[in-house]
């Protein structure tokens, strides 16, 4: 089935470079009218002369597309309004948004500052909240006023969100909280024909950059190609996806896995029924946990 995006109308934040000017591409490509929000700043959030969103918008004309350019940050209230209102106003309806746009601050919890940490959380959490209240907001306006949706928020976590790593509390903290953003707006917008998922790429960006990851192509193809997640993303931006929401997608390569959440994988109950005291935890978490000490028996130490 060839999944079209014509007469849709998209938003990608942070599409000026990188996966999210891959993401712009894609899009328009398959049809797509295109909001291509990028301030131009620098990966630490630092600001820059540059206006890379300009460059994408006019690539994806001279292929035979539609996009603007907005340069408003998304860290901002009023500002991520202004990003959904332009897209609206350019083309007359808003169909998806890509929330796609981050910086990186990475240090150790006992080097991080306030600053740091703010202004990460800023960008990605915040961000990724903002531009998505105001979109489901016109999709909710949409609804009251007897019209029809078929929206799409598409969020971008990562794999230090879901599992953490060692030098970007910020980082982490921020995608783990869009992968709880993306739940809970899968089921509050449902009522108004509006899907929410997240997606996890792996690419080689600036900000993998700055990490030092080394890039290699085996057998012709690029792993970490910032263009490796954007079909994932078209498909979910399209009509094919109606039926999927609340998901997490992990684009690695050319393997797309689903993601599952927190899910109990062991249980101790109290032994005397009442509340789980200190005491008996001492040898219920380790039976839990499977390390129990030598000598003690499990089947005792094991409730229901």
């Amino acid at each position: 089935m060839a999944v079209s995006l014509e007469g849709r109308v998209a938003v990608v934040t942070g599409g000026g470079r990188g996966i999210g000017r891959a993401h712009a591409h894609e899009l328009a490509r398959r049809g797509a009218c295109v909001l291509v929000n990028d301030p131009g700043v620098g990966v630490r959030g630092e600001g820059t002369e540059e206006r890379p969103a300009d460059e994408v918008v006019a690539e994806i004309e001279a292929a035979g597309g539609r996009a603007v350019a907005n340069y408003d940050t998304v860290a901002d209230w009023d500002s991520a309004r202004r990003i959904v209102e332009q897209a609206v106003e350019s083309f007359g309806r808003l169909d998806a948004v890509v929330n796609n746009a981050g910086i990186l601050r990475d240090r150790m919890i006992t080097s991080l500052t306030e600053e740091d940490f703010d202004a990460v959380i800023a960008v990605h959490l915040k961000g990724t909240f903002n531009v998505t209240k105001h979109a489901c907001d016109h999709w909710r306006s949409v609804a009251k006023a007897g019209g029809t949706n078929d929206g799409r928020v598409i969020n971008t976590t990562s794999g230090a969100g879901l599992r953490g790593n060692i030098g970007q509390a910020a980082y982490a903290a921020a995608k783990a909280g869009i992968v709880g953003l993306t739940l809970v707006t899968a089921l509050e917008m449902r009522r108004y024909d509006v899907t929410a998922n997240a997606v996890s790429p792996i690419a080689f960006t600036r900000m993998v950059a700055t990490a030092a990851v080394e890039r290699t192509v085996q057998e012709g193809f690029d792993r970490l190609d910032p263009a490796n997640p954007s079909g994932v993303v078209a498909y979910l931006a399209s009509p094919a996806s109606k039926w999927l929401t609340g998901q997490v997608l992990r684009i690695d390569g050319n393997v797309l896995q689903r993601m599952q959440g927190w899910t109990a994988v062991g249980a101790y109950s109290s032994r005397e029924g009442g509340r789980l005291t200190a005491d008996e935890l001492v040898d219920g978490v380790a039976a839990l946990f499977g390390t129990m000490p030598v000598g003690v028996d499990v089947s005792t130490s094991m409730g229901n």
